[in-house]
């Protein structure tokens, strides 16, 4: 029976989840109002109330539940046997297309998500951090099986490929879907691969020099994170 009770909150939590991302993708976070979401959730507006704090509360737990799931997705899909060029490109193939199937969650976490202060400022960011680490992790197998230059901070690079896939997602949020983000998974993983393999005859470096550490930056003085 508390089983049962536990399986309907559940649904109930995820469905003013999915809700939220509908109202804040049309109405933007700050024109929308917690009973637009209950509307669309077909639950009273005070039954939001038992789940979340407030708006913010909703819009970052959107953020924590929705990157849990893609983390989820794209380590089934990075198989224990694909090298790290097959990872990486399979892995931009995967972002790309959980955007670009999913619209309005598209707009939230790129647009709307950056408008909470409370998310920007105080949110620790748990569940982006285990996004990055899951690049970094690529980039380590890379590194270790010599098809990577070594020479770069894996801290560093991961934060690269983030970036750059971040900004083709809010170019295409903005641009109203008017390309397609699948075909950009192609070049964009070229890009990468190019810029990180060693060339032939080097020795973890570009250029076919030796293997150095990388320069001391900011992002390589944090543990490795």
């Amino acid at each position: 029976m508390k089983r049962h009770a536990s399986d309907k909150r559940q649904e109930k939590y995820e469905r003013i989840l999915d809700a939220a991302v509908k109202v804040f993708a049309e109405k933007g976070f700050y024109l929308s109002r917690v009973s637009d979401i209950a509307r669309e959730a077909g639950v009273a507006d005070g039954t939001i109330y038992l789940y979340f704090k407030n708006k913010d509360d909703i819009l970052i737990s959107i953020f924590e539940e929705k990157m849990r799931t893609a983390i989820e997705i794209f380590q089934a899909h990075l198989s224990n046997d694909m090298d790290a060029c097959s990872k990486l490109r399979r892995f931009v193939e995967v972002h790309l297309s959980l955007f670009g199937d999913n619209p309005d969650l598209a707009a939230v976490l790129q647009v709307e998500l950056r408008q909470s202060s409370r998310f920007m400022k105080e949110y620790k960011k748990v569940e982006l951090k285990r996004f990055l680490d899951l690049i970094g992790e690529i980039v380590q197998q890379g590194q270790e099986e010599g098809i990577f230059r070594k020479d770069l901070s894996v801290s560093l690079v991961k934060r690269f490929i983030f970036g750059a896939l971040d900004e083709v997602v809010s170019t295409w949020v903005s641009s109203g879907g008017r390309f397609s983000l699948a075909k950009q998974a192609e070049p964009l993983a070229d890009l990468f691969v190019r810029g990180l393999k060693v060339e032939q005859g080097g020795d973890g470096k570009a250029g076919g020099e030796g293997g150095a550490s990388p320069p001391s930056t900011p992002y390589n003085q944090e543990g490795g994170n």
